[in-house]
């Protein structure tokens, strides 16, 4: 972020509660305005006005700051810089370069140590899409830099801004702060840059907010097939410990469909976001065959970064979000997790003495929360032409002891659709992804089914709902066997429980660190689930002639669907067609 604002006046420290600050003399000060406080000119906050008194959040270690210290007011809020170079970057929850960083203090972060989140100097081949004499306004495209491989980086006008066009620089080599266009309007001439500053708290304006119903495209089976979530749609992952809520999310920042991927490490450990350090540069894109980071912006803001910056790491990474999504593109954001930032909230009222909610909580944090997740969606981005951008976001939320019953996961089912439960017990017996299909939903099947129907088949929610039913079958007939004993039930029962074991562990479990098993695509999930139900549904009809349950349970077709998951992506079909002829002919023929 830059914080090379003005300095508006002076105000003094009257007194420090860990990440609060109070200071007096603040007279001029406006909320949510960033201040630096102290003589190691620590970044802050302003959270809250009283007279001239002005209660600070501070976004760094506030250890050794003493009352009576100088805090400045910089003039302008907490924003971030939008420009080429964005992609690639690992910030802090504040916006600095985590890499400049290093080479500027070492291992650790310095105190106050300012740093430009953008490489002002270096040079971006800019490419004009207007000419002098047009009539542009907020949002049009002004030109474009390729700022990777594959992402290109659209150049807009401000937000706000309107005019006529009386200079465009030529194809050119520019950096992020000369002037690339000149406009004429009622206020006189309006030189603009590559470089725009946005307040991340104030979400970025759009025409119109739709319903979503193009499914976000994850290649995990489970969610694709049976919890989809929609393009601009918004999805909670809550689990305990260890039941596998930051594999699942790096699975779907490694594999989703979107053009761009903004992982935000929200108080997670630190080597959870090493291993997202070190194996992202690594990751190929499969779109593109490119590295995966070229399209990807890390903000890791670990356990032992200073709690304050949790809030800032959510909302600076949705002010990306929406700098991208106002380009035209699809943006998928990983917060993990959420629960962190709560617990920040947590600590920062309980400084602040104010009344708390349920557990201790502040009693705005379901607010809190539906302000973040509502700036995700589907939208026509402000512009005079039709441009169509999206934000999707999955949070993780980690309930202590994985009750689902507290604040933060209730809260959060409140606002999204997607609802991904993820059960410790599936967890301890290797079941993953452990989502538990029973308990998790998606209110999105229908707004997507138009597009299954066109692009899969049109028999995908049909297939998909038995599969569910059987499912829901099993579950019941779990409790009578706890009864009776699993040979106690009909023939017809027994071969239930034999498709659905074949559903949970060659469907529903997926290896996401097998080269093939890691992504499956939407038509290789569809055959996968159809020749399962048709082996459930001629295990019946065998089971009707009187053939043994023994017997079908033996035989050798099991074998080869048991193998389909691995099957190469590429050349499945050949292989998915004589596993179907298989089941038919043995099944058919069994007397």
């Amino acid at each position: 972020m830059g914080f090379e604002g003005h300095e508006l006046g002076h105000g003094k420290i009257e007194m420090i509660a860990g990440p609060v600050v109070k200071a007096i003399g603040m007279r001029g000060a406006k909320m949510y305005d960033v201040v630096s406080v102290g003589s190691s000119a620590l970044i802050g906050e302003i959270i809250g006005l009283e007279g001239d008194s002005a209660t600070i959040q501070v976004y760094e270690e506030t250890a050794g700051i003493t009352p009576g210290e100088t805090v400045v007011m910089l003039g302008e809020p907490l924003s971030v810089e939008l420009a080429p170079g964005l992609m690639s970057m690992i910030y802090d929850g504040i916006q600095r370069p985590l890499k400049a960083i290093m080479e500027k203090s070492g291992d650790f972060i310095a105190r106050g140590i300012r740093v430009p989140p953008l490489d002002h100097a270096r040079r971006w081949t800019f490419h004009p899409d207007i000419e002098a004499g047009a009539h542009i306004g907020g949002g049009d495209v002004i030109g474009w830099v390729q700022e990777t491989p594959t992402v290109k980086h659209r150049v807009l006008v401000p937000p706000g801004e309107e005019g006529i066009v009386t200079m465009v620089v030529p194809e050119s080599e520019r950096t992020i702060d000369e002037v690339i266009c000149e406009i004429r309007t009622t206020n006189g001439t309006r030189r603009l840059s590559m470089l725009q500053k946005w307040p991340v708290r104030i979400g970025r304006p759009f025409k119109v907010k739709y319903d979503p119903d193009v499914p976000l495209i994850t290649g995990q089976r489970i969610l694709d097939t049976f919890f989809p979530i929609a393009k601009g749609g918004t999805a909670a992952i809550p689990g305990g410990f260890g039941t596998g809520k930051t594999v699942t999310q790096h699975q779907l920042a490694k594999w989703s469909d979107a053009d761009i991927i903004v992982y935000i490490g929200c108080g997670e450990r630190g080597n959870e976001m090493t291993d997202v350090l070190r194996e992202f540069p690594h990751l190929e894109d499969p779109r593109t065959g490119e590295p995966l980071m070229s399209r990807t912006v890390l903000i890791a803001n670990t356990s032992n970064m200073p709690v304050a910056a949790r809030e800032a790491s959510i909302y600076t990474g949705i002010t990306l979000a929406e700098y991208y999504r106002d380009m035209g593109y699809d943006v998928a954001l990983m917060a993990d997790s959420t629960s962190r930032w709560a617990e920040a909230l947590r600590e920062i009222s309980g400084r602040l003495e104010e009344m708390p909610g349920e557990e201790g909580y502040p009693a705005y944090l379901a607010s809190r929360l539906a302000n973040f997740y509502e700036r995700a969606g589907v939208v026509e981005c402000v512009s005079t032409g039709t441009r169509k951008g999206s934000i999707s976001v999955i949070g993780a939320v980690s309930p202590p002891g994985g009750d689902f019953s507290e604040p933060v996961t209730q809260n959060t089912l409140r606002i999204v659709k997607v609802f991904w439960a993820l059960d410790s017990n599936l967890a301890d017996k290797r079941h993953f992804p452990s989502i538990n299909w029973l308990k998790s939903y998606s209110l999105y099947l229908e707004k997507v089914e138009e597009w299954y129907r066109n692009k899969v088949s049109p028999e995908w929610l049909d297939r998909r709902n038995k599969a569910m039913a059987l499912l829901q079958q099993e579950s019941e007939l779990q409790e009578i066997i706890q009864l009776v004993g699993p040979d106690a039930l009909p023939p017809s029962q027994q071969m239930v429980l034999e498709t659905t074991r074949m559903l949970r562990e060659d469907f529903l479990q997926q290896n996401a660190f097998h080269a093939v098993d890691s992504f499956c695509p939407q038509d290789k999930q569809f055959d996968m689930l159809t020749i399962m139900l048709e082996f459930g549904d001629l295990c019946q009809q065998a089971v009707a002639r009187g053939v043994s349950v023994d017997r079908l349970r033996q035989a050798r077709c099991r074998i080869s669907i048991s193998r389909m998951a691995r099957v190469v992506n590429k050349d499945y079909k050949r292989t998915f067609d004589s596993i179907r002829e298989e089941v038919r002919r043995e099944l058919t023929s069994m007397r």
